[in-house]
This record gives structure tokens, C-alpha cells and sequence, in this order.
């Protein structure tokens, strides 16, 4: 299929061919009638891209200090290619549209195949012919409103959440400044509740508009804009101020201070530089706002992937159903489009539109795209996708080939290519000559696109059958999000395959339970958990130094972990687990390495927010092990520190930069000059190395097994203040 899509480092243009997504539970797959361009939002982002290295730092400040926090942590070169894997890709464009259903995923009622509905989201209703869109992200469009006129349902919703914010009344007066695309359907919604409209706006033209459509008078900043509100308020200036402009200056908001009355309310809709004159601000008191987007649920990944709604009682108007509430307003007739559209181009001209809108030949309040009706569009899979395969659906058990049988050099499926298997993971794969990068399989068809074009792969592809079912393909890694591991480890034994899946390897006691059963079903125990860290070689030459144990031993494990940024998860999920969930098995498994033992009771306890935690660990060998594992720290401090003591020996490991062994003399490793190597590439080289030779995998399952079972322990002692004895699981156990 065809997206429109841009490279955010060249600035680049295209409109490429894509796999088409894959349909999933929860969501319904839609073919594009039409989609929106916002020229304001997207012509923001399309100019930025535009722009050189320098200029890009200098528009997004928050992402610079992100970046300097990583080569502090990671190290450049890392860094560097962090950056450059997520600058130089493609990136999409488009979060409004109206189009058909051609698929329903699992958990879907309230559509059938062939209704139209109207979608948003800048990931899911994109400028692309087809579009995989969670349940609370598309409403069904009524009888007697056009396709064309839905397709702006996402922007008359972000209109709608910004009126709300301003909570006017009947017979106030409303200042709308910046009438583009927001500011008039603002204009409309407003005067649509009886609420007098006054425009203001530098395009004379634009001003013209809002009259138009309902707006008692607009002018450009100046004396007539003064005399308009002093002329409509008896001098006293507007109830509300709603600025939808995106300046770059203070002046939208100096007007707003400047023509709000005392104690009146300002709404944020745009993207205004927030500086207000505070002493002619604070005189007024003013009551400042902003309005999140298209409404509550927005940027909450349980509502708008998982499909959880927020209940009406509590939360009136969501994003969802403010795009209802802008739809009724259209088959009410209380709106009007028509006049808003300046042009309709074909998908084909996308970029020949874009460049006209960027050089000003094309002066427009709203662009559609249309789309080509009819059949000409393959079928998109009907197939399950990476992060939600069920396991009523996972293949019939397949023999495991012998490794003299496999094809060579190896053909490798990848699951998933996010920033990890990016920077981590693919880089070291590409080049070698004893294998060959086959299929890349994203829920996103051009993530999948962008990592085929990166790391060449042959094929970029959005349902994971597309590696289940290739007999070429004996190898897949698995590198998703935590809470599809299981399910996908399960069905790749189950189809034959030598997996590699990055950590956690199960979330739950039923999902390592169903991997078990896999393996004991399929005789295919082929598998490796990405714990990198007792293949890294500063560790490993520290353990050879440290020499053989007699007695048992104490291990002593800091992980200053250090607190995620706004916006990610930091606490417990119901569905992806906690941090320590995800990322704990890391440094137990690390433990049980330099031990050679098993754990077998674990006493862990928390803060009361949950964010530090200490696990006491004893081990089948009479040692014992506390893990401290905190957000609290600061960045500064190493992230992670390890003493082992036993027999008279103290071996100390610093951040992976340094480690000392200190016995009858002193053993020092010299300091790192470049950054740490955590194993990733050696526990790669030890896999491959497995799969091609059918010798034993680097990491015992028993052990695999026992690690995620004393990470689970973990979350259990906490939810009961007491120490959890781990029972081992075996394959056969399940029957």
C-alpha cells in the first residue's frame, strides 16, 4: 500500500509503498476515504525537518538534554546511533480521516465490514491507504454526513476539548486569535452555544471567513482589533481568550493579557510561547489553561490501545466522544466544512501538495487527500499481529531440524524493531557472513519498512505467519513489548524455530506455565533470554580472576535504575508489569551465574510508592544475595555496583567500566576508555554459534526457568510482606 511518509533528517518527502497492517483485537483495520492535512500541526513538524542539526536542536531543547543524559550514561557512540536510527527513518504523517471498514479485530461489536467511520490518532489515522485503529480511537459516521466532512472529526474534537476548557456561558464574548483551521471550527462551536465571537487573526481573508461562519467581527492585532473588543464588551474587555495560533513569540499571548477581562479566563489550544506579562496578569488575575489535545484519554496508552474507557459518571467527555459530539454537530447541520476546504488533491500528489503549502503557492485553511475506491488495495493479512497473537491460534507442532539441515548461511526472522533492537541487537548482526537478516515483522507497517531499509532485510512484514510459516527461516528473535513475549516464544517453538527473545521471558506464572507446555509439546527447547550481562568480558575475566569457590558466598547488588522521564511508565501496569518486572531478571540471572546455584526463597520489600525495592535472595548452595533496585538515586552515581564476598575473596564490579578481584594479592582491571560492554554482542556470537552447531544453548533452560521464577517470587513477597519459596518448574511437569 501507499503512506505518505518523511525523513526527518534530510527533510525528505515520499510517498513509499508499505506492507499493509495486519487487523488485531481490539481494532478494526480501515480503508482511507479521505484524511486531513493540518496545516498548522503538520506543516510545523514537516518544517522542522527541514532544518539543520543545529536548528532541530535548537526547536526541541527537552530532546537535547535527553541526548546529553544518554552520553553520560551509554556512552557517544551508542548515543550517536540512537539518535541517527530514529532521525534518519521515515516517519508518518496524518492523524485525522474518514474511511471504510475492512476488517474487525476481536473485541469489536459496534462496527461491521463496510461501515464508514471517522479515526484519529498520529499513529493510527495516517496518510496511508489503509490503517489499523484502536476501538476508542474511530466513531461510526451517521447517514447524511460525507465522507469528506468526518474526515475532520480529530481536529473538530481537539475544537470541541478547547471550548470545554474555557467552560463559556450563554451571552459571554469569546476572543478567538488565530483563525486557522482550530480557530474557526472554535468560532463556529461557539457561536454554536450562543456565545458572542470576536476573531483575530493577521490574514485579512481568514478574518473575512470567520465573519462568515459566524464570528460578530475579526481584525488583525492593532487599533481596529482594539476598538472591536472595547466597541463589544462596553470596555470591558472578553470573558475568554482561546488561542489556537502557533507563534514562536509572546505576542498571542501579551493580546490575550492585554484584551481579557479581570479574572477572565485563557485557553491554550495552540502552541504558544507561554510567556505572560506577569504584572499586567497578576493585576487581572487571570485564569490560564491548556487544553490537551482531543480531550480526556489522550496520551494514556489504557485508553487508547487498550481500549479501557473512562466511565461517563466520572469523566463526561472523553476524546471519543468528543468526536461523537463533533459528528452530531455535523448531521445537526450546527457546523460548517464546506467552506473550510481550500483544496482536495489525490494521494498520488501528496508531495507535490505539501511542497506548494510550504512555499505559499497554495494558501489553504484545509487540504484533504482522497483515496482510490474500490478493490485495487491487496487484502491486508487477516492474521493475528506481533503483540497480540493468541494462543488458540499458534501453530501445530513442528519437528526441530537438525542443525546440520539448517540453510547457510542462517536465515533470521526478526519480531519487532524498536529502539533496543535498533542500537542493540541489529547492529551487531549486520555484515556477518554466517547469517542473513530475512524478515522483519512490525505492528507498523513503516517501522517494518524503515528497519528492512536500514539493516536490509529481504522482507518487511506485518503479521508474524509470515515467519511462522517460512521453513527457510529457522531463527527469530523475539523483541516486542513484555507483555506478548510468552505468547510469541510459545508459538515460535512451537513452529520449529531457535528463538532468542529479549527479557522479561514472562510477566506471569501461566505465561512461563504456557511456555513450559510449549516445549513439552513441540520437544523444541531451543531457547535464549537476552540476559546479556554474564557475557560481558570485563565480568567474565572478574569471575576467571576470582578463581574457584568453596563455601557460600554474599553478593551485595545496587541498581540505581534512576527515574524514567515524563511521560513513560515508572510504577506498575497491569499489562506490561512493573519496571523491575521487566528489567529484574537482568541481575538475578547475573547472580546466579557468579554463584552457580539456584535461587530458592526470596524476601523482597518496597517504599510505600513502590519505586525502591530490596530483594533478599537465598540460593540452593547456602548463599544469599540482596538486590537494590531504586529509581531515587541520582544520575550521576554508577547504575550498577556488585561486591561478591565468599572464602576470603571480595570481587568488586563497577558499572561494567571497572572490577577488582582483592584475594592473596589485588587484581585491577583498567578503567573502560570507551563506554561499558554489557555483553550484547558476545551473548549473540554464543547463540548463533549454538544454532548453527545444535551444541548447547549458552544459557540452561532449568536456568532461564529459575531466574524468571525468582523474578516473579519478587512481585509476590511484595504483594504479601513475606518471603515466597520458589518450587522449580521442569518441562514435563505440566504434562
Amino acid at each position: 500500500m501507499k503512506q505518505v511518509a518523511q525523513n526527518y533528517k534530510s527533510g525528505e518527502m515520499a510517498l513509499i509503498e508499505v506492507p499493509a497492517p495486519a487487523c488485531r483485537a481490539g481494532g478494526v483495520l480501515v480503508r482511507s476515504s479521505f484524511s486531513l492535512i493540518s496545516i498548522g500541526t503538520e506543516l510545523m513538524k514537516v518544517n522542522e525537518a527541514g532544518m539543520s542539526m543545529l536548528g532541530k536542536a535548537r526547536s526541541r531543547p527537552d530532546q537535547v538534554a535527553q541526548v546529553m543524559q544518554s552520553v553520560t550514561t551509554v556512552g557517544p557512540a551508542a548515543t550517536y546511533r540512537k539518535v541517527m536510527n530514529k532521525l534518519d527513518s521515515w516517519t508518518p504523517l496524518g492523524y485525522s480521516l474518514c474511511g471504510t471498514v475492512i476488517e474487525v479485530g476481536a473485541g469489536i461489536t459496534e462496527v461491521k465490514v463496510g461501515d464508514l467511520v471517522a479515526c484519529a490518532g498520529n499513529e493510527h489515522a495516517l496518510h496511508a491507504e489503509v490503517n489499523w485503529v484502536p476501538g476508542n480511537l474511530f466513531v461510526p459516521v451517521g447517514p447524511g454526513i460525507p465522507a469528506e466532512h468526518a474526515a475532520f472529526a480529530t481536529v473538530g474534537a481537539i475544537a470541541i476539548q478547547g471550548v470545554r476548557r474555557a467552560e463559556p456561558a450563554l451571552g459571554e464574548t469569546a476572543l478567538v486569535v488565530g483563525l486557522g483551521l482550530i480557530g474557526q471550527l472554535v468560532c463556529q462551536l461557539l457561536a454554536a452555544a450562543g456565545v458572542r465571537v470576536l476573531g483575530c487573526d493577521l490574514d485579512a481573508e481568514r478574518c473575512l471567513l470567520a465573519e462568515a461562519l459566524g464570528a460578530l467581527g475579526s481584525a488583525a492585532p492593532g487599533d481596529g482589533l482594539d476598538n472591536l473588543v472595547a466597541r463589544s464588551t462596553a470596555g470591558r474587555g472578553v470573558d475568554h481568550v482561546l488561542l489556537t495560533a502557533g507563534a514562536k513569540d509572546a505576542a498571542p499571548v501579551e493580546l490575550a493579557v492585554r484584551h481579557a477581562r479581570d479574572r477572565g479566563r485563557v485557553v491554550d489550544i495552540g502552541r504558544c510561547t507561554m510567556n505572560f506579562p506577569w504584572n499586567a496578569s497578576y493585576i487581572k488575575e487571570l485564569d490560564v489553561r491548556f487544553s490537551r489535545s482531543y480531550g480526556p484519554g489522550r496520551y494514556d496508552p489504557a485508553y487508547e490501545l487498550e481500549g479501557r474507557d473512562y466511565p461517563a459518571g466520572y469523566v463526561r467527555w472523553t476524546e471519543r466522544r468528543n468526536m461523537e459530539c463533533f459528528l452530531d454537530l455535523l448531521a445537526r447541520k450546527q457546523l460548517s466544512i464546506a467552506p473550510l476546504v481550500s483544496h482536495v488533491a489525490d494521494l498520488d500528489d501528496a508531495v507535490a501538495t505539501y511542497r506548494k503549502l510550504q512555499d505559499g503557492e497554495l494558501k489553504a485553511v484545509a487540504v484533504l487527500f482522497r483515496y482510490p475506491a474500490g478493490p485495487g488495495l491487496p487484502a491486508a493479512p487477516a492474521r493475528e499481529p506481533v503483540a497480540q497473537q493468541p494462543v488458540s491460534s499458534v501453530p501445530a507442532p513442528r519437528p526441530l531440524r537438525d542443525a546440520r539441515s539448517l540453510p547457510r548461511p542462517l536465515r533470521i526472522g526478526f519480531i519487532g524493531a524498536g529502539h533496543y533492537a535498533s542500537s542493540m541487537l541489529l547492529p551487531h548482526l549486520m555484515g556477518r557472513q554466517d547469517i542473513v537478516l530475512s524478515t522483519v515483522v512490525t505492528n507498523s507497517a513503516l517501522s517494518a519498512e524503515n528497519a528492512r531499509r536500514k539493516f536490509d532485510f529481504d522482507v518487511a512484514a506485518t503479521s508474524v505467519h509470515q515467519v511462522w510459516d517460512d521453513p527457510n527461516v529457522p531463527v527469530v528473535f523475539i523483541v516486542t513489548r513484555h507483555s506478548s513475549h510468552a505468547d510469541l516464544v510459545a508459538c515460535a517453538l512451537r513452529a520449529g524455530k531457535a528463538v532468542f527473545v529479549e527479557k522479561p521471558l514472562a510477566l506471569t506464572q501461566q505465561q512461563l506455565d504456557l511456555i513450559v507446555r510449549a516445549v513439552d509439546e513441540s520437544g523444541n527447547d531451543r531457547l535464549h533470554v537476552g540476559f546479556n550481562r554474564r557475557f560481558a568480558p570485563l565480568l567474565t575475566k572478574a569471575r576467571r580472576q576470582f578463581g574457584r569457590r568453596v563455601g557460600p558466598a554474599t553478593v551485595r547488588y545496587l541498581v540505581n535504575a534512576g527515574r524514567l522521564d515524563s511521560g513513560s511508565r515508572n510504577g506498575w501496569s497491569d499489562t506490561e508489569g512493573s519496571r523491575f518486572d521487566g528489567e529484574g531478571g537482568h541481575f538475578l540471572d547475573t547472580i546466579s551465574w557468579l554463584l552457580d546455584a539456584t535461587p530458592i526463597t526470596v524476601f523482597a520489600c518496597s517504599t510505600p510508592d513502590a519505586r525502591d525495592l530490596q530483594a533478599s535472595v537465598w540460593f540452593d548452595d547456602g548463599s544469599t544475595a540482596v538486590l537494590t533496585y531504586a529509581t531515587s538515586g541520582s544520575r550521576r552515581f554508577p547504575k550498577e555496583t556488585l561486591d561478591l564476598l565468599a572464602d576470603g575473596k571480595v570481587l568488586r564490579l563497577d558499572d561494567f567500566r571497572r572490577a577488582s578481584v582483592y584475594a592473596h594479592g589485588r587484581w585491577l582491571s583498567s578503567r573502560l576508555p570507551r563506554p561499558p560492554d554489557k555483553g550484547q554482542r558476545a551473548q549473540l556470537d554464543a547463540f548463533l554459534r549454538a544454532v548453527a552447531t545444535g551444541g548447547e544453548m549458552p544459557i540452561q533452560l532449568q536456568s532461564l526457568l529459575a531466574t524468571t521464577q525468582a523474578t516473579l517470587a519478587v512481585g509476590r513477597s511484595l504483594a504479601a510482606a513475606a518471603a515466597v519459596s520458589i518450587t522449580a518448574v521442569t518441562t514435563g511437569d505440566l504434562g
